[in-house]
C-alpha cells in the first residue's frame, strides 16, 4: 500500500474530527487544496444554524485561513446576501430557499442538515392551525423565515395566508411579550425562542416541527452556495459542505461545545435555553431525510399559498445539485 504523507492540514483535520461519529477517513488529505482560502458564511440569531458556527475550526482544518461570518440587516434572507456575493455558502431555512429560488436568486441547494426546529405558539383562542383564520400572527417581517414557514403551514390546512391571517411585524423579543399580553394570537419561533416561551409558560405549543407530521419528515434547515462561487470553486465548496455536515454531527454529540460556538457569536441568549435547544433539535441526521423531497414539499405548500409560481420539478432542476452530497454520503460513512 502506498504510504500517504500527512500534511499539517490533514493532521489538524484528523484532530478536529477525532471521536466524531461518522467521521470516516481523512479525505481532505488526498484532495486538492481549496481554490480559495477565504470562506464567508451567514450569521443570524437562530441557534438552528449552530452547525456552521461549530464548523469554524473544521473549516480551518479544511484549508480555509480566512473564515468570516457575515450578518445582514434584520429580516434579510441569507440567500439575498448570497446573491450579492457577500456570502459564499451557508445554512438557511428550506421554505425560504424555495421561495428565493422561485424569484431567481442565484444559489444552489447542496444538502439538508436537520429536520424540525420551529414551533408555533398560540393563545387560548388558537388550538389548531385552522384557528388562525381571522387571527393576528407576529413575524419578523413579511417574507421572513417565520412568515414563509407559517404561510406554508396555513396553506396545508386550506387557509389563504394572504387574506385569512392578520400579519403583525415585530422583533422576536417584542412579539413574545405581545403573546404573553394577549395582544397577538400566535407567534412562530426559532430556537431559542420556543425554549424561552415554554420556560415562562407563555401560550401553548400548537405545532412542533420536530415532532409533528408532516413537518418532522422534512428538512427544516439546508445548505446552499452562491452559484458562481460553487462553479468556480468546486473543491472549496465540497470542503465547506463537509465541515458543516460534521458540525451537525458535533451538535448532536457535544451540545455543550455547540452552545459555546453559538454564544461566541454575541447574541443575547440564555445559555441554558441554548443548550436545551441543541439537545432538542435532531442534529446529526443529515443522511436520514431526502433533501429533494424537502424542496418538493415546500414548493407545493407555497404554491398553494400563492407565494411560489414555479413547479417543484423546475425548482429542483434549476436550483439543486446533490452530487457533492452523494460523494460525502459515501465518504462519511457511519
Amino acid at each position: 500500500m502506498t504510504n500517504i504523507v500527512l500534511t499539517r492540514r490533514a493532521l489538524l483535520y484528523a484532530a478536529a474530527t477525532a471521536g466524531l461519529a461518522g467521521s470516516g477517513p481523512a479525505f481532505a488529505a488526498t484532495e486538492p487544496p481549496p481554490e480559495t482560502t477565504r470562506i464567508r458564511l451567514g450569521k443570524v440569531r437562530s441557534i438552528c444554524l449552530a452547525p456552521q458556527y461549530v464548523a469554524e475550526e473544521l473549516l480551518h482544518a479544511e484549508g480555509f485561513t480566512d473564515v468570516q461570518y457575515v450578518e445582514g440587516p434584520s429580516g434579510t434572507p441569507g440567500q439575498q446576501l448570497m446573491s450579492t456575493g457577500r456570502i459564499d455558502i451557508g445554512m438557511n431555512f428550506a421554505a425560504v430557499m424555495v421561495q428565493q429560488l422561485d424569484q431567481g436568486v442565484p444559489f444552489i441547494v447542496l444538502a439538508g442538515i436537520h429536520a424540525g426546529c420551529f414551533e408555533l405558539f398560540g393563545t387560548n383562542g388558537v388550538k389548531t392551525i385552522s384557528d388562525l383564520r381571522g387571527k393576528t400572527a407576529a413575524v419578523l417581517s413579511l417574507g421572513s423565515s417565520q412568515h414563509v414557514f407559517l404561510s406554508s403551514i396555513a396553506a396545508s390546512v386550506g387557509l389563504d395566508p394572504q387574506h385569512d391571517i392578520r400579519w403583525a411585524t415585530h422583533p422576536p423579543a417584542q412579539a413574545k411579550q405581545m403573546l404573553a399580553e394577549g395582544s397577538i394570537d400566535a407567534f412562530l419561533g426559532f430556537p431559542p425562542d420556543p425554549q424561552e416561551l415554554r420556560a415562562l409558560k407563555v401560550g401553548h405549543v400548537v405545532l412542533n416541527s420536530a415532532l409533528d407530521r408532516p413537518w418532522s419528515q422534512y428538512f427544516c434547515c439546508m445548505v446552499a452556495a452562491n452559484r458562481e462561487f460553487a462553479r468556480k470553486n468546486p473543491v472549496a465548496t465540497k470542503r465547506a459542505l463537509r465541515a458543516i455536515l460534521k458540525g451537525s454531527e458535533i451538535c448532536a454529540t457535544d451540545p455543550e461545545r455547540a452552545a459555546t460556538a453559538f454564544l461566541k457569536q454575541g447574541y443575547p441568549t440564555n445559555p441554558d435555553h441554548a443548550r436545551q435547544a441543541l439537545r432538542e433539535i435532531p442534529y446529526g441526521r443529515w443522511r436520514d431525510y431526502n433533501p429533494e423531497e424537502t424542496v418538493r414539499f415546500y414548493a407545493l405548500r407555497l404554491r398553494e399559498a400563492g407565494m411560489v409560481k414555479s413547479t417543484p420539478q423546475k425548482l429542483i432542476a434549476q436550483g439543486t445539485d446533490w452530487r457533492l452530497l452523494d460523494q460525502l454520503m459515501k465518504e462519511l460513512k457511519t
